[in-house]
């Protein structure tokens, strides 16, 4: 059969051998900064914002479950629109990808604060239409920020030592997120008397900071991988948006491992308040367990270049897996005790922190996964394919939360009966350790992408080539 040839612009690289080099250490790390600035939005809303509806907005725990679920299922369907448009973007001075998630980062950071701001003298049925409307609006601007900053690691270096480097930062920065957010947010909103404001000027601080982290990672990136299909113009279908998913193996392995690990993970953050609210009787323990918890985790998650030179990518990730679902479990099993739940949920937590940090190196190795057998390069829509499991996630993570508050009597600022007390308990441990096992198959099962043949990919994409052919440039 005779060789085919695709016309494209899609290895027309400023610097031919740049893929393969080495970036800088300043960028790597800077890179990070994005997710940390990410986390002072997005955490707020995946951590706090269930127990300000419940507890603060007075709307119930069945409500504000609708609201986290549906919400997350709407955005989740944003994000191939937000991907279509990106890859759509002709790339200017500044690239293809940094402008648009810089824009939409502050964009965010004040839809963040409006989200926390339920406004008074709202009845009941339009405090929830106006928890609607304003957390679907979060959502949207969500999207226009995060897709591009995913999609931006992809086209910055094709070295795997560099992507399992910033794989790590982006994590540190996303966990560093969590680490200040968890420990900071309670004892700064309990400084005001009043905590609606209380809430309020907290999350307008984090938001502020969460810009900051935006801002180094936009100002000190660089896209050195400047890829541009001939059909680039056009605007991608849904059938376009479904071949990048169902002819890309590993990606849709990644779609099905991280419906479980981000709902594992989501779900832990928000049950911590009520867990040391009610469970254990006091709230101000919050912020001293997501200290160790997620200072652990951050200093658990430096290991993962070095984890990933010695095992590989895959073998990294099951690892963290199955020792998650061996401390979750012995957290459900063993009567509470403040001390051993500490110590299990932190081992729990930085467990998941590794396979999640390890998540980001495979998602940019999909991308070039796709190019490379597809010929045609979508880095914004793949991306979106692999966010719309983070959204789905992150709706059954609300799901599970509110929905075992709601199911199990949950009335809030008051005494809770022994089934609410187990059923929060569960949330916190036995939904994560299946949620990781069942991460962990998916994972040994499905995802065909090693890293020796990943550099095959690499290889053949920094010379012009793709799975049946070449690339001529147009």
């Amino acid at each position: 059969m005779a060789e085919s040839v695709v016309k494209t612009t899609a290895e027309k690289i400023i610097d031919p051998q740049h893929a393969s080099k080495r970036i800088s250490l300043k960028e790597k790390v800077s890179y990070g900064f994005g997710d940390f600035g990410n986390g002072f939005m997005f955490d707020l809303g995946q951590s706090y914002l269930t127990n300000f509806y419940t507890d603060v907005a007075g709307i119930s725990a069945a409500a504000a479950a609708g609201v986290f679920s549906i919400t997350k299922i709407f955005d989740a369907f944003m994000d191939p629109l937000a991907g279509s448009i990106i890859d759509s973007r002709t790339p200017g001075k500044r690239g293809k990808f940094r402008p648009v998630m810089m824009v939409s980062s502050v964009l965010l950071a004040i839809m963040t604060v409006i989200i926390f701001i339920m406004p008074s003298g709202l009845s009941p049925t339009m405090k929830i239409v106006y928890a609607y409307a304003t957390y679907m609006a979060w959502g949207v601007l969500y999207s226009f920020t995060n897709v591009p900053y995913g999609s931006l690691a992809s086209v910055m270096t094709r070295n795997v030592d560099d992507r399992s480097f910033m794989a790590s930062t982006r994590q540190a920065g996303s966990i560093g997120a969590q680490l200040v957010t968890g420990v900071a947010f309670v004892p700064i909103m309990l400084l005001f008397s009043n905590t609606k404001v209380g809430y309020a000027v907290t999350a307008a601080i984090m938001a502020f900071i969460g810009i900051c982290g935006f801002f180094i990672c936009y100002i000190n990136t660089k896209e050195h991988i400047h890829a541009e299909n001939s059909r680039s113009k056009e605007r991608e279908t849904m059938k376009d948006y479904l071949r990048v998913v169902f002819t890309n193996r590993p990606l849709w392995s990644l779609i099905l491992m991280t419906l479980f690990t981000i709902s594992a993970m989501n779900t832990n953050n928000q049950m911590m308040i009520y867990f040391c609210k009610y469970n254990l009787n006091n709230i101000g323990l919050q912020p001293i367990i997501n200290f160790i918890m997620m200072g652990c985790s951050v200093a658990g998650i430096t290991l993962i270049p070095f984890l990933v030179k010695k095992f590989g990518k895959k073998k990294t990730a099951i690892g963290g897996l199955i020792i998650g679902v061996v401390a979750d479990a012995l957290n459900f099993v063993i009567p509470t005790n403040i001390v051993t739940f500490i110590i299990l949920v932190t081992i729990g937590y930085v467990a998941l922190a590794i396979p999640n940090g390890v998540t980001w190196a495979f998602v940019c190795d999909t991308i070039d996964y796709g190019h490379w057998h597809t010929g045609v390069r979508k880095e914004g829509i793949t991306y979106a394919a692999f966010n719309f499991s983070r959204k789905i996630a992150q709706s059954i993570a609300a799901l599970v939360s509110a929905g075992i508050l709601a199911a199990t009597g949950y009335i809030a600022n008051a005494h809770q009966s022994s089934t609410t007390l187990l059923g929060i308990k569960g949330a916190m441990t036995i939904y994560p350790a299946v949620a990781l096992l069942l991460a962990a198959i998916i994972i040994t099962l499905l995802y065909n992408l090693p890293d020796d043949k990943f550099k095959q990919i690499a290889n053949d994409l920094e010379n012009g080539r793709w799975e049946k052919g070449t690339f001529i440039q147009g």
